[in-house]
């Protein structure tokens, strides 16, 4: 089996975690075939036979160890990440138009606090199980919806991919 990790806000400003550093992290916790993708913190590997059942807390408590950042990351395995995939429910023409925030736990839409959805047109938003679709149209730099998401205070960890990442590391989670 084969995962995904998925670090929240590493390498936007003073966080700074070489990938190089984070793959030697990962591999030193015992798990093996262990590849980043791009800078942003996606690491994916084959768990270690010896790993906890919570490889997201694990991972956290040895990134904090390593370099003192107090990092959250969210873990999906490669049969979840291809459902996710599957169940978009937004065409992705453009796959910079289309991202999915990753949920540690299921929250209920209300619990996001995002208030009425028609006031982010014509970005949209789908919540399915842990994972939040939104199509941004005019780009997530411009989305008043992206801003509110990554901003609230939310009942629990998230962080967002774009359609090409999240199609990218279901492939190399295979």
């Amino acid at each position: 089996m084969r995962v995904a990790a998925l670090l929240r806000g590493i390498n936007l400003g003073h966080r700074r975690i070489a990938m190089s550093d984070l793959r030697a992290i990962v591999e030193g916790l015992g798990h093996t075939h262990v590849e980043t993708y791009l800078q942003s913190g996606n690491v994916v590997f084959t768990p270690s036979p010896k790993a906890p059942k919570d490889l997201a807390r694990s991972l956290s408590a040895a990134i904090s160890e390593a370099t003192g950042h107090d990092v959250d990351v969210v873990v999906r395995t490669g049969v979840e990440l291809r459902r996710v995939v599957a169940a978009s429910p937004y065409p992705a023409d453009d796959p910079t138009r289309v991202v999915v925030a990753f949920l540690a736990k299921r929250v209920a839409l209300g619990k996001l606090g995002l208030g009425d959805l028609e006031a982010y047109l014509p970005d949209e938003l789908t919540l399915v199980g842990r994972e939040i679709y939104v199509s941004v149209p005019k780009g997530q730099a411009r989305s008043k919806l992206m801003k509110t998401l990554t901003s609230s205070r939310l009942p629990t960890v998230l962080t967002v991919r774009n359609w090409r990442t999240v199609t990218t590391l279901a492939e190399r989670t295979a």
